[in-house]
């Protein structure tokens, strides 16, 4: 019987015996037929590793546009014409006042976020890590997704009071050729390995629904399980105009749920956090992905498009008997 089956699957990821590549099929496909039942028990797997809380975070576009890079799901780049609004490094003060409005919204982490490859000019570091001490003092966690980072950065980062470092792996290794060809899915690892060198926490996921396929899903979870962050993000392409991928058709509702399960059953001690697109692709069904395995959500505004209200988020939470909350 299927019931069995989810529940020795849901067993061995309690117990943290990595499930792998057929394992996760499996599940999918006992998915198909019983989606909520495998819900159920990735909801049980997040309960026994992070109990009922729900942790929010926020973030600030801090430098906007004309990026080098050519990943197709970018509006951010310079190789596509985008409606999207450009600007240079903010002033720490302005990031600042962002960060104050992120901590009375009620997110635990803020994250300061800059597009281009990386940052290189040394007025703008000075800019970076002084908002970072400022916003360590605050009472809010900071964050920073800055590109592609040095050991050297990693550690003034650090240094500063950064407390975790920010950096997608974006989509599987055998999929990410097709999603950008100006930099290396070896380059994001190495990324990750020094600011985990630094000492500081890793986020690290990605975007869902750029055209790969599902064992490009499953392959995708178990690179993340190998390059070991702290916390998942799961984006859900939002076809931007302009951009390659534009005319991309979304995974349905139930799609989505079920990949975050999936996640869940493969990554069963890490923060899943469900972000931009949420709202647009799971519409009426937002609410299950809490049950179906994620334990944290972005919540405000992203990078170049509107989310949701963080009062809104709240509610929702509240509503599933599930709680919030700033010190996590």
């Amino acid at each position: 019987m299927v019931e069995r089956e989810i529940a020795f699957f849901e067993k061995r990821a309690i117990e943290k015996k990595d499930l792998g590549f057929d394992e996760a099929m499996r599940i999918w496909e006992i998915g198909m037929e019983k989606p909520f039942l495998v819900m159920a028990k990735a909801f049980e797997i997040r309960k026994h590793f992070k109990g009922k809380e729900t942790l929010l975070c926020m973030i600030v576009n801090a430098k906007s546009g004309l990026c080098a890079e050519d990943c197709k799901f970018c509006a951010q780049s310079i190789y596509y014409s985008c409606d999207v609004e450009t600007y240079p490094l903010l002033k720490a003060e302005e990031i600042l006042e962002r960060a104050e409005e992120a901590k009375k919204k009620g997110a635990h982490m803020f994250g300061i976020v800059t597009s281009g490859k990386k940052v290189e000019d040394e007025k703008e570091w000075d800019t970076i890590l002084s908002a970072v001490k400022k916003i360590s003092e605050m009472g809010i966690k900071p964050c920073a997704s800055l590109g592609f980072l040095d050991e050297e950065n990693a550690k003034r980062l650090k240094d500063a009071g950064l407390f975790r470092y920010h950096h997608n792996l974006e989509t599987s290794k055998t999929y990410f050729p097709f999603i950008c060809s100006t930099h290396s899915y070896e380059e994001k690892l190495q990324t990750i390995r020094n600011a985990k060198k630094a000492g500081l926490s890793v986020c690290s996921g990605g975007i869902i629904g750029m055209g790969e396929s599902l064992s490009d899903r499953i392959e995708f979870a178990l690179q993340i399980r190998e390059a070991d962050p702290d916390s998942v993000p799961i984006n859900i392409l939002n076809p931007r105009p302009g951009t390659p991928l534009a005319q991309v058709k979304p995974p349905t509702p139930m799609e989505i749920l079920l990949t975050i399960s999936i996640f869940r059953f493969l990554l069963p001690d890490k923060d899943i956090k469900l972000c931009a697109g949420k709202e647009i692709h799971l519409r009426q069904l937002l609410p299950l992905a809490l049950v179906a395995g994620c334990n944290s959500l972005m919540t405000g505004n992203y990078l170049t498009t509107r989310g949701r209200d963080p009062d809104l988020d709240k509610e929702m939470i509240e509503d599933l008997s599930l709680s919030w909350r700033i010190d996590g």
